[in-house]
Formats: structure tokens, C-alpha cells, sequence
């Protein structure tokens, strides 16, 4: 582990024992485990810490492996909170020979980290403060690959978030306002090293179980999959199942989604495949001029959330909120509120005006940049918020899927779809493996998915492999790679523990379970029922006996 004090301008190497790598792998579980002493620390605290860990299979050819997370605690729901993101920068991290990087501190005045193979520097970054993350990534690229902040983790915007190049993003949570708060613009990291293999035979065998297994999955790699158009292949799968927020979580449908669906945008803006480093998949696709497109949540939430038909308009508010450093899916959302607050939902130039403000902290966009709870409480109307602990809800209604409805209540970073992402067994699958409009066997449902998405973000492996592939085939990888035996049981154990810190964390600072209800919006208002789909109000007698069933086999 690379330990960094911004404030001491020092770093330093630190061992992580075998033990810990064992018992948390890395990652998710390798980062709260090092927030252990920390944790109840005020986000924006010197002392602080933000860590960038890779998994233990980063650096092999094991698939979808160029990936880490980053982990502190959110200033946006003060959870414990970990954001996994992929790219590049993730395989030069281990190849620069680190599997974490710890910073903590404050400098006294703007300044990047650049690291090489076992080594890195504390830089001066005052030419930089104040730049978009286009203009920063352009300034430092030619020394490695790039993550940064853009002016709205520099104001400390609780939505802000970091950007590792141009098109992909520590997303949720405020991480690039933890990372502002330390003065920090930008990391820079170039290595050459490569890891080891303990058992090439093994490896190569479990790889290529694997690749057989992606490849016959009609949603990764199908001709109307994840390959051929990315996430927005969900538009149009959501809107026909009538479980798309519409109008700030008013309406399930909006018929105008398929503007701004896959099949759409390629025709709009033709498509070239990218992704990330170690990926079959590619499922990162950009204009035929080379801009970064959408993915499916922020489609969703600058398309029908805000009651917003316009392409162009949502394409644009993307490459707005990148170079700016906003969470797509928190800005949209947080617009949407504001929207229904006024009576009346911003149009495309007036939605592209306020992302600047936001970031900014102009006008009305300074409340705003504190999150869509914070501004709803001001003005005296906290039902118009859509969150979960303080973070804003998904492009998943919950009224169509009873297992999201649940996982957002239970996710200890606030309300997410990628701590269980039933989704796969209530939408994707065929045949659909359970009914969506009940929650009977849901709460053990959810504790499966999220103990198997803890060690999924710990491995820092995608999950969209794992709409192919199980956690039986990495863990043949993982033992090939490190030598040492694993079982997908052994590492669902793993991912159980990992879950159950967290909660830990969340109750020292003072979360319980009156925090795991949906907004009350959800209990009381129908979706849009038609064609053949009802779409009832959530019971909430049943969803409060299920969590009650979620809680006991935690505690078992």
C-alpha cells in the first residue's frame, strides 16, 4: 500500500499482510477494512481517508480485472461508501506495483499525485485548479493514465464526483468532494510490472471457462446485448416492463424513452466500441467523433425523469457533468426534485444551464449541489427527494421490481442498484427466475445477491460478467493466480462479512433500521399501469415484514 499525507507532503510504502488480503481480497472489502480506525471521522476531516484499491486478479488476463474502488465515507449520505469504477488506471496502479493507495491529509495549496513503479511524487497543481477534467486529463496524460476531479469537487459539491479519464467515473456518493477537501486535482499513474501467476495451467483454464461462458450469454454478448449497445440496451427492456421514473418518480412509462435507447443513438450518433483495459465485453461506446455516450442510468434520469424527450440534450448534459465532475445520476435526480418543487420540469437548454450552476454554485445550483434531500428539506418539502439514506434512487422504479425495492432499502451506501441488482433474476434472465410484483423469497434474495456483489466489487471485477459467468469460475481464477484454494463458497463467506462491517460502520454513525424505508411515495401512489401490466402501489405492511425476514438471516 502506497500511504500518501497530503498534509506532511510524504508518502510512504506500508505492507498489507497476507492475512488481510485472505479475509478482505481487496477492493471493496480491502478498503473498509482500512477504514476500520476512521470510520467515524466527519467526511471532510484531514484525517479522512480515500483509498484506491485494486482486486487480487488486476494485472492477470483474468476477465474484466481493470478495476478498483474507491472508498471513504460519503459527505453526501455519510455512509460508509465504496464506488467501483474501471478503465485503465486500475492495471497501471498494479502494475506500478500497489494494490491500494491510502491518502489522507490536506495540502495547503492545489497539487496532484503522480506515481511510477514503486514510487510517487506530491506535485504542484495550481496551473490546474479550477479546469474541467477534459483540460486536465490533456495536461497530465503524457505521464500516465489520469483520475481528477473538475470544478465541482474543487467547491466541494456533495454530488461531485471523479472522473478516471474521459469516460468513466467514481460516480456516487461526493467522492470527488472528499478528494477536493484534500486539495488533491489529480492521481497520475504509470507502471510496467506484471504480477505473477501461481498455476498458468489452472489459470488458463479457468480463463477460458470464463470467456465460453460470456459469450453464450445473450445479454453480455448478444446481437441486442451489453457488447452491441452498451447500458442503453435497458431503455427500451425497462420502459416495456413499466418501470421507468418518470417525472421524478410520478410515472412508471414514458413514451417518448426509445428516442434515447440504443438502437436510437447509433443511429443518431453512429457507435465505436471502447471499454476497459482486460475487457471482452466493450461495452463503453462513444460517437463516431470519439465523444463518450451515456450510460443507461443517466440516459434514463436526464431523459424521462426530468420529462425530457430530447437526445442531443441528454448526450449533452453527459459530457456536461464529466468535464464538470458531477454524478450523472444524483444531478439529473436532484433536477428532477427541483423540478416538481417549482411545478414545472426544466426544458433541454434550462436542464444544461443548471448542471453548470450546479457545479458552479450559481444561483439556485448551490443548493442544489448539496444533494436532492438537503435542497428539498430547505424549501419545507422533503417528499419531493427520491433517496434512500441520503442518495438518490436509480433509474429502476421499485414499484416493478420488488427485489430492488428491498435492495434499495438495504444497501448500507444508500439507495443503489448494484449492491444486489436483483434485476438479473426479475428482468434479465429467461426464463424470469422470480415474479418482480412480490416479495415472497426476496429477503434471502437480496442477502445472496449482496453477499455475491460485495466479493464481486472486491475481486474489482465487473459485474456484468457475472451475468454470464459465477463467482465458482473467478474463484478458480483467484486460486490459479494467488496459490492458494477457493471456493465460491468460501468467497460468498467472504462477501458476508464484508456486508456485515459495513452495517457495523453505518450503526456507529447512527443509522438503523427506520433508515431502510423507500419514500413514502412508493406506498401510497400507483405506476402506470397499461398493456397488459398493472402496476400497484407498493404494499408497505409487506415490504416492512420482509425486511423484518432480510434482518433475521442477517443476524443468523
Amino acid at each position: 500500500m502506497l500511504v500518501v499525507d497530503l498534509s506532511a507532503r510524504a508518502v510512504h510504502d506500508q505492507p498489507i499482510a497476507q492475512e488481510t488480503l485472505a479475509a478482505w481480497l481487496g477492493g471493496r472489502g480491502l478498503g473498509d477494512h482500512l477504514m476500520a480506525d476512521r470510520i467515524t471521522l466527519d467526511p471532510f476531516d484531514e484525517e479522512m481517508p480515500l483509498l484506491f484499491s485494486v482486486g487480487p486478479l488486476c494485472g492477470t488476463a483474468a476477465p474484466t480485472s481493470s478495476r478498483m474502488s474507491v472508498v471513504s465515507r460519503s459527505p453526501l449520505t455519510g455512509t460508509i461508501f465504496d464506488s467501483s469504477v474501471g478503465g485503465h488506471l486500475p492495471l497501471k496502479l498494479k502494475q506500478a506495483g500497489y494494490d491500494s493507495v491510502m491518502i489522507i491529509g490536506k495540502a495547503s495549496s492545489p497539487v496532484y499525485l503522480a506515481i511510477t513503479d514503486d514510487a510517487a511524487e506530491i506535485r504542484d497543481a495550481a496551473h490546474l485548479w479550477g479546469k474541467g477534467t477534459g483540460e486536465t486529463i490533456s495536461a497530465l496524460e503524457k505521464d500516465g493514465e489520469v483520475a481528477c476531479i473538475g470544478p465541482a469537487g474543487e467547491r466541494l459539491a456533495l454530488i461531485s464526483n471523479i472522473m478516471i479519464g474521459t469516460g468513466n467515473s467514481v460516480g456516487r456518493g461526493g467522492m470527488g468532494a472528499v478528494m477536493g477537501s484534500k486539495n488533491l486535482k489529480a492521481i497520475v499513474v504509470k507502471g510496467s510490472k506484471k504480477p505473477s501467476i501461481a498455476d498458468e495451467g489452472m489459470f488458463k483454464k479457468a480463463y477460458d471457462d470464463v470467456l465460453r461462458l460470456l459469450k453464450a450469454s445473450p445479454v453480455v454478448m448478444g446481437e441486442l446485448g451489453l457488447a452491441e449497445y452498451g447500458t442503453a440496451a435497458l431503455v427500451d427492456i425497462v420502459d416495456e416492463r413499466r418501470m421507468t421514473p418518470t417525472e421524478n418518480f410520478r410515472k412508471t412509462y414514458f413514451p417518448a424513452a426509445h428516442a434515447y435507447s440504443g438502437p436510437s443513438l447509433r443511429k443518431l450518433y453512429g457507435s465505436k466500441k471502447e471499454g476497459c483495459a482486460i475487457c471482452p465485453i466493450q461495452c463503453k461506446k462513444v460517437t463516431s467523433c470519439g465523444r463518450p455516450m451515456p450510460e443507461f442510468e443517466t440516459l434514463s434520469h436526464f431523459g424521462a425523469l426530468n420529462g425530457n424527450d430530447d437526445p442531443e440534450s441528454i448526450v449533452k448534459a453527459n459530457l456536461l457533468c464529466n468535464n464538470l465532475g458531477l454524478d450523472t445520476i444524483s444531478t439529473a435526480s436532484t433536477i428532477a426534485a427541483y423540478g416538481e418543487s417549482r411545478g414545472r420540469f426544466l426544458g433541454p437548454d434550462e436542464i444544461l444551464e443548471m448542471v453548470r450552476k450546479i457545479a458552479y454554485r450559481e444561483g439556485d445550483g448551490d443548493k442544489l449541489a448539496e444533494g436532492s434531500k438537503r435542497y428539498c428539506e430547505s424549501i419545507s418539502h422533503p417528499e419531493f427527494s427520491m433517496t434512500v439514506k441520503g442518495l438518490e434512487l436509480p433509474a429502476y422504479d421499485p414499484r416493478g421490481s420488488y427485489g430492488m425495492a428491498l435492495a434499495y432499502g438495504t444497501s448500507n451506501r444508500g439507495a443503489c442498484h448494484l449492491r444486489a441488482y436483483p434485476i438479473s433474476q426479475e428482468i434479465l434472465r429467461k426464463p424470469v427466475a422470480t415474479d418482480r410484483f412480490s416479495f415472497d423469497g426476496k429477503a434471502r434474495l437480496i442477502k445472496v445477491c449482496e453477499d455475491t456483489n460485495a466479493v464481486i466489487d472486491s475481486l474489482a471485477v465487473c459485474k456484468f460478467a457475472f451475468l454470464g459467468a459465477s463467482v465458482e469460475e473467478y474463484a478458480q481464477l483467484l486460486a490459479a493466480a494467488t496459490g492458494r484454494e477457493y471456493t465460491g463458497q468460501e468467497l460468498l463467506k467472504i462477501g458476508e462479512r464484508i456486508i456485515e462491517r459495513e452495517r457495523q460502520y453505518n450503526s456507529m454513525n447512527g443509522f438503523s433500521e427506520k433508515d431502510d424505508l423507500l419514500p413514502e411515495r412508493f406506498f401510497t401512489d400507483a405506476g402506470s399501469s397499461g398493456e397488459g401490466i398493472d402496476v400497484p402501489a407498493i404494499d408497505k405492511k409487506r415490504y416492512q415484514e420482509e425486511m423484518e425476514k432480510y434482518y433475521r438471516i442477517r443476524r443468523q
